[in-house]
């Protein structure tokens, strides 16, 4: 599964890259994003819950912050240390300056097996609420 996620907003790339470079952030802003904790430098355990009706659904990873180019862009990918095939898991994040503030682009890449046409409508839905809380934390 591949998404691309896109943000037109009026803070500074700064402002913008700071609330997408560092996973312990996305909880406040990113709904999926249920609990993360740093596990070393530039390392965090990172636990994803999604909900569909009375169902929900979580998952752990271990997540490396891979490319840090302040403040245009931060790369995070799974790294489990647990010796298993695990799926792949990719979350790009671009900041670039626009006339009126920045603009964020997040790619996200998952190559297991996860996902099914109604969970992946739910992530979407979720991606959009999400975007308007990081536009919200933005602004205030």
């Amino acid at each position: 599964m591949d998404l691309r996620i896109e943000l037109a907003t009026t803070a500074t790339p700064d402002r913008l890259f700071s609330l997408v470079d560092d996973l312990a952030d996305y909880p406040a802003w990113m709904g999926l994003v249920h609990a993360v904790a740093a596990a070393g430098d530039e390392v965090w355990d990172v636990e994803l819950r999604g909900r569909i009706g009375p169902f929900a659904r979580s998952k752990k990873l271990r997540m490396t912050r891979t490319v840090f180019d302040s403040p245009s862009h931060a790369r995070f990918e799974r790294s489990e240390t647990d010796g298993r095939q695990h799926g792949r898991w990719v979350l790009d994040a671009k900041v670039a300056p626009s006339s009126t503030g920045s603009n964020l682009t997040m790619d996200l890449h998952y190559s297991g097996r996860l996902w099914s046409a109604v969970v992946e409508r739910a992530l979407l839905d979720e991606v959009e609420a999400s975007k308007s809380r990081l536009s919200a934390l933005l602004a205030g």
